[in-house]
């Protein structure tokens, strides 16, 4: 889904990527055919216009989901201001981390490429950090050759077309941290209620997920840096490195940015790949790194994926939420 476009336009492309939810798929086509509601989130500022953070505030306020699109609508035509200010000061950070079933497999290869080393895991968006522990999950990929597991700890699934690129084991981490403009600390418990929200309705798995994930930082808590990813990454990099070799890697992050400063942040990553000082995995819309998207096959128009790359290459596309993967 693209930000930084009309709100209409926001909300009918959300409902193509959303259709694991039917209430939040039903709520988007309803909102970009409702021109009161589009005029009223239009009043928000761009970034705070987006599907997931208008629909989470209103459930944050107690509107039911699943529930008909009339409550959502009520509740923000006559808002008091409660929901907006909740828009306001909250930000979309969903921190899915079933990512880490498609993630893990090209992180398992980088380590192999390491030598085996831990690797200095370091996220940029990271949000409270949960993805930051690769090595605390177990993993069950289905794939045209069987069934693949590997790790310990709670269960992540995803379904595999195509073959895995290697023994997909997950990397031992020598150090996790993250960079987030609002990182959220995983022992606060409002901070995790709000997370929690961020889920979709009818998707218990992925609260199940989340809630397990958090079990699981709570017991060693990253370390996570607020400030702007493109001024803090160069310095945090370099932290990093006294640990092993550094893995720069994002989800759903980069479409946050103003389009200007997505092709600042291509720059910086490859220069800062090509200088030898950290690999790069990324995981965004076809359209939010297009020069990545770009080293792959065409995509179908329309096409509701994320596309993988590592080091500025497209590897697979994948499912927003880690469910599925097609390997290049």
């Amino acid at each position: 889904m693209e930000l930084y476009t009309d709100v209409a336009r926001q909300y009918a492309d959300f409902a193509r990527y959303a259709d694991d939810s039917p209430c939040f798929q039903t709520w988007a086509l309803a909102v970009a055919d409702d021109p009161e509601v589009l005029a009223w989130i239009g009043g928000l500022p761009p970034i705070k216009q987006q599907p997931n953070l208008v629909l989470a505030a209103a459930r944050w306020h107690g509107i039911a989901a699943p529930g008909p699109y009339v409550g959502l609508r009520r509740a923000l035509l006559d808002d008091d201001g409660s929901i907006r200010a909740t828009i306001l000061a909250r930000a979309t950070q969903t921190n899915e981390v079933g990512r880490l079933a498609t993630l893990v497999p090209w992180l398992a290869g980088l380590a192999r490429e390491a030598g085996g080393r831990p690797l200095a895991l370091l996220e940029v968006g990271a949000s409270a950090g949960l993805c930051l522990f690769p090595d605390r999950f177990s993993y069950r990929w289905s794939t045209g050759d069987g069934v693949v597991e590997a790790g310990s700890g709670p269960r992540l699934t995803c379904e595999v077309t195509g073959s895995l690129p290697g023994p997909p084991d997950p990397p031992a981490v020598g150090w996790r941290g993250g960079i987030d403009l609002h990182p959220l600390d995983v022992t606060d418990d409002d901070a995790m209620a709000w997370l929690d929200t961020l889920v979709w309705p009818e998707q218990d798995d992925r609260r199940a997920r989340l809630r397990a994930a958090v079990d699981v930082a709570r017991t060693d808590p990253p370390r996570l840096v607020a400030g702007d990813l493109l001024d803090e990454l160069p310095d945090l990099i370099g932290e990093a490195a006294s640990y092993g070799p550094v893995v720069v890697f994002h989800s759903a992050v980069i479409a946050y940015l103003e389009p200007a400063d997505r092709e600042r942040f291509h720059a910086l990553m490859t220069m800062l790949v090509d200088a030898g000082r950290c690999r790069w995995v990324s995981n965004e819309g076809p359209q939010v790194l297009p020069a990545v998207t770009a080293t792959g096959p065409a995509l179908p128009e329309d096409h509701p994926t994320f596309v993988l790359g590592v080091d500025g290459r497209a590897v697979a596309w994948t499912h927003g939420h880690g469910a599925t993967m097609l390997v290049l």
